[in-house]
């Protein structure tokens, strides 16, 4: 079976602050996108104690705290507390200031979620206006 090759773009490098994250819609999946500085890291954004929204949780080094209860998820490799705690990660890379996220080695879904697409961010960046669809 032929590997997907699934980079969809994600956001423009600007639309994420240093230090913050933002999510991302690909078709009924969220994904927190980060921003460290010298990379960015893609995570499920929700939470696997209580699905709280990760890209809503406070960065510090290459982990991010739950806003909901405090629970800390490496950005790297997606563990959590516990063996069964950890949310599923994504390469990135970035192209002309744009974030693309790889969907190739994930599930089926990635062949419809790149179809579908741009990806959309559910949290517009500080000061920017909201067109409507």
């Amino acid at each position: 079976m032929k590997a997907l090759d699934a980079w969809v773009r994600i956001a423009r490098c600007s639309d994420i602050p240093l230090r913050e994250g933002r999510a991302v819609t690909l078709g009924t999946r969220e994904i927190a996108i980060f921003n460290l500085g010298d990379r960015f890291l893609a995570i499920d954004n929700r939470c696997p104690h209580k699905g709280g929204p990760l890209a809503d949780g406070m960065v510090s080094g290459t982990t991010v705290v739950c806003p909901l209860h405090a629970w800390k998820l490496s950005l790297e490799t997606g563990n959590g507390p516990s063996a069964s705690s950890c949310v599923e990660t994504f390469r990135t890379r970035v192209e002309d200031e744009t974030i693309l996220l790889d969907l190739s080695s994930k599930h089926a879904e990635a062949e419809e979620l790149a179809a579908q697409g741009p990806a959309r961010l559910c949290v517009p960046p500080r000061g920017t206006a909201v067109a409507a669809d």
